[in-house]
């Protein structure tokens, strides 16, 4: 059960209250059971205190194409694309293809 998983990760945020994989993961967990609050607040706070780690942009992105705010999807792909080009290949080109289906969609 994802419970479980939070709970646990929740006690690992407690040992460090600056960790940006726990707080990936606990945002994907609630995301997972539902709580897209949630997962925005994680994925949110990552980028305020750890802008540099990339992957989260993706998420954030998805998440918010979802609840069909797309423009903060299009601003998030974006600066996701800014923080990762030359750094991240592989995360850049995900960003710039979710950014491009995104703007196809829109035409």
């Amino acid at each position: 059960m994802s419970y479980d998983r939070i709970d646990q990760l929740l006690k690992f945020l407690q040992l460090n209250s600056r960790d940006s994989f726990v707080k990936y993961a606990l945002a994907l967990e609630y995301i997972n059971e539902g709580d897209d609050e949630k997962g925005k607040f994680y994925f949110n706070e990552i980028l305020q205190n750890d802008p540099d780690y990339v992957g989260t942009y993706y998420h954030l992105g998805k998440l918010y194409e979802r609840l069909n705010e797309k423009s903060l999807a299009k601003e998030t792909y974006r600066e996701g694309l800014k923080r990762s080009e030359g750094k991240d290949g592989r995360t850049y080109q995900e960003l710039q293809e979710a950014l491009n289906q995104l703007l196809y969609e829109d035409e």
